[in-house]
């Protein structure tokens, strides 16, 4: 005959495991309920370290949209809160590959992507990308000191980064003596380049008067975290490199977005720098009022 309070399925399962292991004299309730949780956290640790699930969480990322390695330290770089919690579930990765962490990332992964596609990311977006830096300050830094180049350094950054405010373009990091930054407009990153060594102009910090060159070229970064990566940036990068004081080179993919009433382009020239095509063209950019 059954008993006349039969319990619930879990709760027999708990019992029949306490049955198998035979209790201790003088065991109390408390030390049963632990014995029960730690075969509980075993089973779930062997359930969460099951190479299918872990192959299933896997092809899962790779189908769903957005980043499948999201999560790492170089694509969760920021402030962001989807960031933060990536950050975060990475930082609890246990010493075995894990089914549960890989789904929290999984969640968090099309979380950013949702979040993207509804205007708070860039995503996959035709951006212009600026390169500046100072040219020429090397000696006489060696010779006014630390002191002097940090306050000419806080002087141009000020300058700089008002010109890149001014024409909506937002600052991706800071490289020392110069800045990445990018813009959704081409012609934007050029009148913000070309601003810069002109309010240079009222700039000097112990007889000496800071010269600027930038480069812009158009394309489709890639984004992590707040950090843009991929082909775009490195040409960019390489443009700029490439100028000379008080210049700004453009890519020809970039001369496409500019206004030929506003600004002076120069003949273009093949780039010939590593990493970048062999038919790459630059010019140099002025505004149309200096020719």
């Amino acid at each position: 005959m059954s008993s006349e309070h039969e319990e619930p399925g879990a709760a027999q399962d708990a019992r029949a495991g306490d049955d198998l292991v035979p209790a201790q004299e003088g065991q109390s309730e408390q030390e049963r309920r632990n014995r029960r949780l730690a075969r509980l956290r075993a089973a779930a640790a062997r359930w969460d370290s099951q190479p299918s699930l872990l192959d299933a969480a896997a092809r899962l990322r790779r189908r769903l949209p957005g980043d499948e390695r999201y999560g790492d330290p170089l694509s969760s770089a920021g402030d962001e809160p989807v960031n933060v919690l990536a950050r975060g579930v990475s930082a609890l990765q246990p010493d075995r590959p894990s089914v549960v962490h890989e789904l929290g990332l999984t969640g968090l992964q099309l979380w950013q992507s949702l979040s993207e596609g509804a205007g708070r990311g860039r995503g996959d977006q035709e951006l212009a990308i600026l390169f500046t830096d100072l040219v020429g300050h090397s000696k006489w830094g060696l010779e006014a000191g630390d002191t002097a180049v940090l306050g000419m350094l806080r002087e141009v950054g000020g300058v700089i980064e008002g010109a890149i405010a001014d024409h909506d373009g937002r600052i991706v990091k800071r490289l020392g003596d110069g800045v990445m930054a990018v813009f959704t407009d081409g012609g934007a990153a050029v009148e913000a380049a070309l601003d810069g060594p002109r309010a240079l102009e009222g700039v000097e910090v112990e007889g000496y008067r800071p010269q600027m060159r930038a480069g812009v070229h158009c394309g489709r970064p890639r984004k992590l975290g707040n950090d843009y990566l991929g082909v775009d940036v490195n040409i960019a990068a390489r443009v700029g490199a490439a100028a000379k004081g008080g210049q700004v080179l453009v890519s020809d993919a970039t001369c496409q977005s500019l206004d030929p009433e506003r600004l002076a382009l120069g003949r273009p020239k093949r780039l010939r720098a590593s990493g970048v095509p062999k038919e790459l063209r630059v010019c140099t950019v002025e505004a149309a009022t200096e020719q």
